[in-house]
């Protein structure tokens, strides 16, 4: 039976869902294989269009502000004025017992609210949250101002992660 006044029984459940493969008791099985935890993984937004860099947890389901009311197509072409956003990935990891930003990949996105159309590859934004989960820099293909203004929110949000973070991602966003 559960004790409904201990407050730790109040608490939300963390947000984790199940990938399946082939067999799921396959190796170490038992409840809860092949669970990932999406506890340590953030999607923040940046839009150089309007010089602006926020969370939006609501991103994990495709279910971010940005997102709400828009068809999504697979073609670019067919949103030719949307307003680009990156989508970016960006996992805390810990080295020396500190956390840090560890993994950290870019999805681009485009969004013509007047149409309540948009432009993203679903595939890229899943392969990308896979990546930055496993500790990778993926963050090339953003355009300059868009990795300087995503530099900027890193270090401002929390400098000690930010120190903490491997010279690759650094390096990246700053050049």
């Amino acid at each position: 039976m559960m004790d409904l006044l201990n407050n730790d029984n109040l608490k939300k459940k963390k947000a984790s869902f199940n990938i399946l493969s082939n067999d799921s008791l396959d190796g170490h099985g038992g409840y809860g294989a092949g669970t990932l935890n999406l506890d340590n993984v953030t999607p923040i937004f940046v839009s150089p269009t309007d010089d602006d860099v926020f969370i939006d947890m609501g991103a994990l389901h495709a279910r971010s502000q940005v997102e709400r009311r828009i068809k999504f197509l697979k073609e670019k072409d067919k949103v030719p004025n949307g307003k680009l956003y990156w989508l970016v990935w960006v996992t805390i990891l810990f080295k020396d017992k500190k956390p840090y930003y560890g993994g950290v990949t870019g999805c681009e996105m485009t969004v013509d609210t007047e149409i309540r159309r948009g432009y993203k590859s679903l595939p890229e934004h899943v392969n990308n949250m896979d990546k930055s989960l496993k500790g990778k820099i993926i963050i090339d293909q953003m355009d300059e101002k868009s990795r300087h203004l995503l530099a900027d929110f890193l270090k401002n949000h929390n400098e000690d992660m930010w120190n903490h973070s491997i010279d690759e991602l650094k390096e990246g966003l700053l050049k």
